[in-house]
């Protein structure tokens, strides 16, 4: 099947097409901190099979947090206490990449200030953003540098930058959103000029044998924002700085889709794979086998991320294999539970 074929992008080589998103646990310590649960959740992914686990959305500064219990590495204990998780989920035959992030106006912490390229809110309740100078832009592209160099340093096996969602640099992507009027606004070159500087400064001191992801959100659902032909542009831009494209939609503005079906999503991927000519992920309510292999087999995506349903069950991988009579690698402690017929 095509979903437990490997899969090598530089030198980092999956042992299937499954990946686990990153999705917040809202479970950090409020500095930032990993514990144990981050240890369980993500090991236990690993063992069940998982082939990339992309950790999730990690604070490059205190007010880039979406929340007060999110993920940080913007200093070095952080960096440490994540260095366990990384050697065990790789034991365990897992690669792991860590997700970096800004949060921008979505930011939820208990931060004297939060930043956007514009100074507009969320929605209606939500806390009027900063506008953001030229220093505050490079002083959040230092800290993703600085994030990225730590990540190295505790052997991540590849990076995601997150670009979707509504954070900081979607924020800058998408017209909604940056109504600036200098050089980080206005077309679509100025408004990608922050996406542009990060994947640059993160290339200053990523290992250039590692792959870097690149997540975005193809698609605003408003008519005046981000549509997958203008993010096609976008990615043509910074394509010379990524290996992976991992294509998403929404989180910009409060608008939700229109509809939502198994493999929304698949589609927009799938079409920004083919002009782009990058491997690709794709999500977004794919939860059965025969789903997965559709879109692997049809070369719509290269790789299929299942997000609630590896929250569901973390050996997803295992009984898959074994309830389509798949010959499988089992863990050597869970062999006799999944070669038996009993």
């Amino acid at each position: 099947m095509y979903l437990f074929n490997s899969f090598t992008v530089k030198n980092m080589t999956l042992r299937n097409r499954i990946v686990m998103p990153p999705m917040c646990m809202y479970s950090a310590e409020t500095d930032g901190m990993p514990n144990e649960f981050h240890f369980t959740h993500y090991t236990s992914r690993a063992v069940g099979g998982v082939g990339l686990i992309i950790m999730e959305a990690t604070g490059v500064l205190p007010w880039g947090r979406i929340s007060d219990h999110c993920l940080g590495l913007w200093n070095d204990e952080q960096a440490k206490a994540l260095a366990p998780i990384v050697t065990a989920c790789q034991k365990q035959g897992a690669k792991i990449a860590i997700q970096l992030n800004h949060a921008g106006r979505k930011c939820e912490a208990q931060e004297k200030t939060i930043y956007a390229p514009s100074a507009i809110p969320f929605d209606e309740d939500s806390p009027m953003p900063h506008k953001m100078t030229e220093d505050d832009i490079h002083d959040a592209v230092n800290a993703f540098r600085s994030s990225a160099a730590r990540a190295a340093e505790i052997g991540f096996d590849s990076i995601e930058i997150h670009g979707a969602h509504g954070y900081l640099i979607s924020e800058f992507l998408s017209p909604l959103t940056n109504h600036r009027t200098d050089s980080y606004g206005g077309s679509t070159e100025n408004r990608c000029r922050i996406l542009v500087e990060v994947l640059q400064a993160v290339h200053e001191v990523w290992p250039a044998e590692k792959p870097v992801l690149l997540r975005v959100s193809a698609e605003d659902y408003e008519p005046e924002g981000m549509h997958p032909e203008e993010m096609a542009k976008i990615i043509e831009l910074v394509k010379p700085y990524i290996d992976v494209l991992d294509v998403s939609t929404g989180g910009v503005v409060p608008t939700p889709p229109s509809t939502i079906y198994p493999g929304y999503q698949v589609k927009i991927a799938e079409g920004l794979k083919e002009v782009s000519g990058l491997p690709t992920v794709t999500v977004g309510l794919i939860t059965e086998p025969h789903q997965a292999e559709e879109i692997l087999g049809g070369e719509r995506a290269d790789l299929v991320a299942l997000g609630r349903e590896l929250l569901r069950d973390p050996y997803w991988v295992l009984h898959t294999a074994r309830n389509l009579d798949v010959e499988y690698p089992w863990p050597k402690q869970y062999l006799r539970g999944f070669n038996a017929r009993k």
